[in-house]
């Protein structure tokens, strides 16, 4: 049942490719706002609970996919079936330990970690992380990598629940704001100063 309905929506994406002037001519950076958007209404579906509402916009988001890889295929370069192979195989190779009889890793995180940089060769941990995120996100990601790689730089790690972590937050952001602080480029710049931490502290083992 469920191919049939992929199958259905990648002739839906097809047909409307052919047949409607805006889907015609829209292009993979024309696309990168409304995937933008779409992305960021998953997550608020997802915060407001509703499956109703959730449902409808993890099908806005497939559909990105299905637009790309429809504009990949027209373009003779990949097709919707080479993502999907893809992904597969990215997930297969990155848990031997569910489909061969490889031992669970002590840390799952880190055994993913590990094998995501032996695959793309990459040199540092801080690799492939996308500089367009904003402060905060790429903050959560540069420190879980560092930890993940064992990179030895200094960082807190004392527990905070959600709740707590984020009265934190919102608190800094209101003390920067009273002293007339841009939160948002004070975190890039610390964050700035942290990834050089990583680099160097990287550099010797590389």
């Amino acid at each position: 049942m469920a191919a049939s309905e992929l199958e259905r929506l990648s002739a839906v994406m097809h047909a409307l490719r052919l047949g409607c002037p805006w889907d015609a001519e829209q292009t993979h950076r024309s696309l990168v706002r409304y995937l933008v958007e779409e992305s960021a209404e998953v997550v608020e579906a997802i915060e407001s609970g509703s499956d109703e509402h959730l449902c409808e916009e993890l099908g806005d988001l497939l559909l990105q996919v299905f637009f790309h890889a429809e504009i990949a295929a027209e373009e003779g370069r990949f097709t919707l079936a080479d993502v999907a192979r893809g992904i597969a195989d990215k997930l297969v190779a990155r848990h031997p330990y569910v489909f061969t009889d490889a031992p669970l890793p002590d840390d799952v995180l880190a055994s993913w970690e590990r094998r995501k940089r032996a695959e793309k060769a990459r040199t540092s941990a801080l690799d492939g992380i996308p500089l367009t995120l904003p402060a905060l996100a790429r903050a959560g990601r540069v420190v879980a990598r560092a930890r993940a790689h064992g990179v030895p730089v200094d960082l807190p790690d004392e527990p905070l629940d959600a709740d707590a972590a984020g009265a934190a937050l919102l608190a800094i952001v209101a003390r920067a704001t009273a002293s007339g602080v841009d939160a948002e480029q004070a975190l890039r710049a610390a964050l700035r100063a942290l990834e050089e931490l990583v680099r160097a502290a990287e550099a010797p083992g590389i």
